[in-house]
């Protein structure tokens, strides 16, 4: 029977000694505001040299196709096309972007007769992405009139700008949920990883089962010290992305979900590589392979959104691009329904190798 006594009291011992550990501290605590300190200084000035952007094609007449085969061609932009049936409003909310161009109907009809035709494109007037695509468009609108002007001295295409975000969007707004997923996934998974590897060769495990604590009450208090761990860790990133580079990030009770599930999902993960392996050498190396990828390919470091489609791809199946995701969608974009959807794929995962480990979990070897 679960004791909640057993738990706190595990969880009291366990942090003890994690606190006497600097080597543990410095990583789980100093060393992600490091990395801010040090992405922050390196990019906060500096933007992705090719952006994404989505696209909304209502003519699909042969200029409009021209045009945006133009965009596409451009060192600045890249097209992602969207079905001219969608809400383009409600299509960029729901993706967390602010950047988008819509070619109207009748668009290649109007150029070809000569009457005016606007392309609409939507943007925040405050952020660095949004004045290159605008300029972006701009090249290819003077292109295309400068052609048309071979026959007449007017300008037929123009631009309609609307606002989608009314906030600037920065390197460091990204980074800080970053560093947060980052946290949220080496804390835990290492030490849990390292942990029960060592214990199961040292006979600790066999020892522990000698006393009442359960197996789920021993995770339970490490996962407890991590939620802690985390919390700590996210408010120090926090101060520092706000107080040192004025990072523009909305905190609400939306977080609290993400640094609860987190920590849960990648100490379960940590146990369960430990305690399948036979050593802890091979532990390491399997912690090793399953933690790097996610550090680099969910957007840890900078969005996915600038990475190839490739790497896109295989950033969809990793566990923690979903915590950071969600995180960006709360901090950044305050779009609560995609962040909504990244907690519930974090909360199955978490059950499955929250019950994985505890299955497999074993305080004596056969």
């Amino acid at each position: 029977m679960y004791s909640g006594r057993r738990t706190l009291a595990d969880f009291k011992v366990f942090s003890r000694g994690y606190l006497r550990n600097r080597f543990g501290l410095f990583f789980g605590l100093i060393f992600p505001v490091i990395l801010i300190l040090i992405f922050g200084a390196i990019f906060s000035s500096s933007g992705s040299s090719i952006i994404s952007v989505y696209a909304q094609n209502k003519d699909n007449g042969p200029v409009s196709i021209q045009f945006l085969d133009a965009l596409n061609s451009s060192s600045t932009i890249r097209i992602t096309m969207v079905n001219p049936t969608e809400d383009f409003s409600k299509y960029l909310a729901s993706h967390s972007a602010s950047d988008g161009i819509v070619i109207p109907e009748n668009f290649s009809a109007n150029y070809g007769a000569g009457q005016p035709v606007n392309v609409t494109v939507y943007g925040n007037p405050t952020s660095t992405t949004s004045g290159i695509v605008s300029g972006t468009v701009n090249g290819v609108i003077n292109y295309f009139n400068l052609n048309y002007y071979k026959q007449n001295a007017i300008p037929i295409i123009g631009i309609t700008p609307t606002t989608v975000n009314t906030h600037q969007t920065k390197y460091i707004d990204f980074l800080v949920p970053g560093l947060i997923g980052f946290a949220i996934l080496v804390s835990p998974m290492f030490s849990l990883v390292n942990i029960s590897s060592d214990y199961k060769k040292t006979k600790l495990f066999k020892q522990l089962s000698l006393t009442p604590l359960t197996k789920f009450e021993w995770l339970a208090s490490k996962i407890l010290w991590y939620i802690v761990l985390t919390v700590i860790s996210f408010v120090l990133m926090v101060v520092v992305g706000i107080g040192v580079y004025g990072a523009n990030i909305t905190l609400t009770p939306w977080l609290i979900p993400f640094l609860l599930i987190g920590p849960t999902l990648f100490a379960s993960l940590g146990m369960l590589v430990g305690t399948v392996t036979k050593n802890p050498e091979t532990a390491g190396v399997i912690g090793n392979i399953v933690t790097f990828p996610m550090m680099f390919l969910s957007g840890t470091f900078f969005p996915i959104s600038v990475m190839p489609q490739y790497l896109q791809t295989i950033a969809h199946v990793l566990p923690l691009f979903y915590i950071i995701e969600g995180l960006n969608n709360v901090m950044v974009y305050s779009n609560y329904v995609g962040a909504a959807i990244d907690l519930a794929v974090v909360a199955v995962i978490t059950v499955v190798i929250f019950a994985a480990a505890v299955r497999l979990f074993k305080w004596r070897e056969d």
